[in-house]
């Protein structure tokens, strides 16, 4: 098992400046998301109006659809704010478990827009398995979530079937599997790069959903909890059970409300961590994306605290047709 670590991702990790993750300067990375932003695109999804109403949850759409059409008539653009998405409670009241309906867990999530595309960050790691349970026995509050992941390909408005999504995020005291460097952990224990916790993939299926099994991320100096996504679109899996081929169209990050993080913080092995918990509010990533979408899971406890589990879902769109280039901290070749 050998994995490669780019010299330029230890350089960079000494360098001062303003950071994505330890190591990052994500000033430029962001006036390119600003452009793309501005596309219209990423603005504005009315032709997908007639698409939506076909699906499960019809009755949602078909209100979203009169709102969208009076403010047109009216002339009103409304634009989510950083704010709103802060103030937002994400945990649900629904009775709903990892075995619900998918009508029942996306029937009120009315999130039909572009994700704003993110960094992958220097923990990126290319070559991991295809597999639904990536916590490779980490200890922390277990975390299943559905992503209804490229729900609406906003090309054709039609959900994206067979689309391969990457997740990986740290373990429950701030480390990365996969990447030795000095701001990951332990920069001596060469054993981590063999390490593929927290990493994987998952298909989605006909109606562009997946699910994976994992724990509640923890904290790392200089960034909120999060968890990266990278969709693969055309890409199949390969004799060796990770992907092959296709092309990458979508790079994001999903994030928890902070009250959920302070719970999660409180129990073990997440007290252990002596790492500084930066804010949603004071990470740069997660407010660029909160000031276009909604990147923040939404959420039911499964017992009567969170160290019994969570149940997470949310909704990703993305454009299909894009193609972006990324670069890998280092591969896992099995």
């Amino acid at each position: 098992m050998v994995r490669f670590l780019c010299n330029a991702v230890l350089a960079a990790s000494l360098m001062g400046g303003v950071f994505a993750h330890p190591g990052q300067d994500i000033q430029e990375e962001m006036i390119e998301r600003n452009a793309y932003a501005a596309s219209p695109d990423y603005q504005n999804l009315d032709h997908c109006a007639a698409e939506i109403k076909e699906r499960d949850h019809e009755l949602v759409a078909r209100r979203m659809a009169m709102v969208d059409e009076l403010r047109q008539k009216r002339g009103i653009k409304v634009k989510r704010t950083f704010a709103e998405v802060l103030a937002k409670n994400h945990q649900s009241t629904k009775k709903v478990t990892a075995d619900s309906p998918y009508s029942t867990i996306f029937g009120s999530n009315n999130s039909c827009i572009l994700q704003a595309e993110t960094t992958e960050g220097p923990y990126y790691v290319t070559g991991e398995f295809v597999r639904k349970d990536i916590t490779d026995g980490q200890r922390g509050v277990p975390l299943t979530y559905d992503i209804q992941a490229c729900i609406i390909d906003t090309t054709t408005c039609k959900p994206l079937a067979n689309v391969a999504l990457e997740h990986w995020s740290c373990n429950s005291t701030g480390v990365y599997g996969g990447v030795v460097n000095p701001s990951n952990g332990n920069p001596r224990d060469s054993s981590n790069l063999r390490n593929t916790m927290l990493r994987g993939t998952q298909f989605t299926d006909s109606s562009g959903i997946l699910q994976m099994e994992s724990i509640f991320p923890g904290h790392y100096n200089g960034r909120a909890t999060h968890i990266h996504i990278l969709a693969h679109v055309g890409a199949t899996t390969a004799a060796n059970g990770t992907l092959t081929g296709g092309h990458i169209s979508h790079v994001g990050q999903l994030f928890f409300d902070q009250s959920l993080i302070t719970k999660v913080e409180a129990t073990s092995p997440y007290t252990t961590n002596r790492q500084s918990l930066l804010t949603n509010r004071n990470d740069g990533i997660f407010a660029d994306e909160a000031a276009r979408s909604d990147p923040v899971m939404n959420y039911v406890l499964l017992g009567n605290s969170v160290s019994q589990g969570i149940f997470g879902w949310a909704t990703v769109g993305i454009n299909s047709r894009t193609s972006k280039t990324v670069v890998p901290a280092g591969h896992y070749d099995g």
